[in-house]
């Protein structure tokens, strides 16, 4: 079972209980008509990447997703959440990474360069690309790419203020992964 396609999606939910705002965020995502299994973060090699859309065209309602899911909760007034993915693809066809951060107090752009980071660092490592870990990530990036061993590398992020009422507010970043049968 090796996906051939994947998507990647995003969302954010407000509601008074916890699950009820993790619901409307997958739904705002496209993905509260499925069952969920969370799956490590290795992307397949020559894995093709489609829009949400193209990808929610071949599902059905109630069958099982993998996914590689980020998420974050608060029911704090005005606390900044994030939910993050970074995607690193290798140049030759081998397999890629992505990888899940959240964070409270987090920019949008701070939480995705992390995740992004992450990613193509764990990605570099299993290629045997020699870098300097104290390095700021903007200079790091340069020598990956450089290499001609990583060709992509990018995040989804969504972030949210907690609101203000007091009501629960949720962020999700998914990778779904789609097996063609």
């Amino acid at each position: 079972m090796i996906p051939k396609k994947i998507f990647f999606t995003k969302g954010v939910g407000v509601q008074k209980e916890k699950l009820a705002s993790f619901e409307q965020a997958l739904r705002k995502a496209g993905i509260e008509k499925y069952n969920l299994v969370k799956v490590s973060s290795i992307m397949p090699p020559n894995v093709k990447a489609v829009t949400k859309e193209e990808g929610l065209k071949i599902l059905q309602p109630g069958q099982i997703l993998f996914v590689v899911m980020s998420e974050n909760s608060t029911d704090e007034p005005n606390r900044l959440i994030s939910a993050s993915l970074g995607i690193a693809r290798p140049a030759k066809g081998g397999y890629g990474y992505l990888s899940e951060h959240h964070a409270y107090g987090q920019s949008a752009k701070v939480s995705g360069d992390y995740a992004e980071d992450l990613a193509a660092t764990m990605l570099a490592t299993t290629l045997g690309i020699e870098f300097d870990v104290d390095q700021a990530w903007d200079e790091r990036k340069q020598i990956y790419k450089a290499s001609g061993k990583i060709i992509t590398t990018t995040t989804v992020t969504q972030s949210a203020k907690g609101a203000k009422e007091g009501l629960w507010t949720t962020v999700i970043a998914a990778a779904v992964f789609l097996i063609d049968e």
